[in-house]
């Protein structure tokens, strides 16, 4: 009997629709269908000799993975890399993108593509959706500040053979919801267990899927446990855990921050060889004076040191800088004037290298090195002088912003330095409960 009432509902029910998205408020400031273009930036836009790109962006819905095939149908480029910008969507066609991308080897990276053609602050109302797919390439820029690629977004990221998440940018996950739709009154006895059965399948193809993209079932576990009102955050150590992205030393571009004195700046995340976590590290580089360009290191603070830190900085093997930082709070901060010949040495150079001493317990020292890329950066060092020249004197943005300070979800999301608050791991929202048949 059971069996019948399950075929007489499956007639009058479609086969469901997986979703896993964020919230309304979540969702502003996207599109509602998954848009994707060839974009043009500037030089070393999109990494060392890239300055071309595809931009995927927008809720992924129910046509999404049939569009995309026939676009990357036309691009035989495979190594133009593919930027993510999405708070999720259709869970089905998810799969069916990210294993399209997997066909193809591709590079993926969360980020978010601004089409300069666009409005100022306007990229998803008619016109400027008309542009970017109208076909052509579209000249943009390109940032991985405030970018996400959350829910179903993370299983098409999954589907990339290279992936990388700037610091600056976030992944979330959470569980799947089951969207029916039917006619008449089909018992509700009936509608319980075909919704059962069907998130079940579901739980199993998730499985299965993230499996087939080589991740850790782990991933899988996690997102079991994050209700679909909520989103789990993945932390840089889960990055790397799960074998999303398995870079020990990840960093940002080079960008143009226009405060009241303004700056470059790069942020990265370091994995030291004999730990299993990250450390959030943060170099500034503000506009020249009388007394030099101030060049600033910030680090999360090695708890396990049992004294002073020592840093260098070096852009070649005359010119370095550095010294002792001090404590602020959970961050050690250095901070020191180079002169003309170090900053023309820093925009010739291909790396800065960084040697950070720490004195262990047992008498014993750690020494840490690392290279910090600097493409891009004479591009935003001319933007910065020319900035400079127009700034109004004021003070510098503040080390750390005051603990526990409120800030809206949005914003705690990206922070907009290694001095404010971290991501926490769940964010739980306001959407009211899904309607049940």
């Amino acid at each position: 009997m059971l069996a019948r009432i399950l075929l007489l509902l499956a007639s009058l029910l479609p086969a469901g629709t997986l979703r896993a998205e964020a919230t309304p408020v979540e969702k502003a400031g996207f599109a509602s269908r998954l848009t994707i273009y060839l974009a043009k930036g500037p030089a070393d836009a999109c990494g060392p000799g890239c300055d071309r790109w595809i931009a995927i962006e927008g809720e992924i819905d129910r046509e999404a993975a049939l569009r995309i095939r026939r676009f990357l149908a036309a691009v035989k480029d495979l190594q133009h890399p593919i930027y993510l910008h999405s708070p999720g969507g259709n869970v089905e066609q998810s799969y069916a993108i990210g294993r399209l991308l997997r066909s193809r080897k591709a590079i993926a990276r969360v980020g978010r593509t601004i089409a300069t053609g666009c409005a100022a602050g306007t990229q998803v109302d008619a016109a400027c959706l008309k542009l970017k797919n109208a076909r052509g390439e579209v000249e943009a820029e390109l940032t991985t500040a405030r970018a996400m690629c959350n829910s179903a977004c993370a299983y098409v990221f999954l589907g990339a053979t290279s992936r990388e998440v700037a610091p600056d940018a976030a992944m979330a996950v959470h569980n799947s919801r089951l969207v029916l739709a039917f006619d008449g009154r089909p018992d509700p006895a009936a509608v319980a267990e075909y919704r059962r059965r069907r998130l079940m399948a579901a739980d199993r193809d998730r499985a299965a899927f993230i499996a087939a993209m080589g991740i850790s079932r782990e991933l899988d576990s996690l997102i079991r446990t994050v209700k679909f009102e909520s989103l789990h955050v993945l932390t840089r150590t889960e990055l790397y855990g799960f074998g999303i992205d398995t870079r020990t030393l990840a960093e940002t571009s080079w960008t143009l921050e226009k405060e009241a004195r303004p700056f470059v700046r790069k942020i990265a995340t370091a994995k030291k060889d004999n730990a299993s976590t990250f450390r959030t590290m943060e170099l500034r580089l503000s506009c020249e004076s009388s007394k030099g360009a101030p060049l600033t290191f910030a680090a999360e603070v090695d708890e396990a040191a049992a004294g002073k830190s020592t840093i260098l900085i070096a852009a070649d093997a005359d010119k370095a800088a550095g010294g002792s930082p001090l404590r602020t709070g959970k961050y050690e901060v250095w901070r020191g004037n180079i002169d003309a010949d170090m900053v023309k040495a820093i925009l010739t150079s291909r790396s800065l290298q960084v040697r950070e001493t720490t004195p262990m317990a047992d008498d014993k020292t750690d020494i840490t090195r690392f290279e910090l890329g600097l493409a891009g950066l004479p591009s935003q060092w001319a933007r910065l002088k020319a900035s400079c020249t127009s700034a109004t004197p004021g003070p510098t943005s503040s080390w750390p912003v005051t603990p526990g300070q409120a800030v809206p979800w949005q914003a705690a999301h990206w922070p907009e330095s290694p001095w404010t608050p971290a991501p926490q791991p769940t964010v739980s929202t306001d959407r009211p409960p899904a309607p049940t048949p």
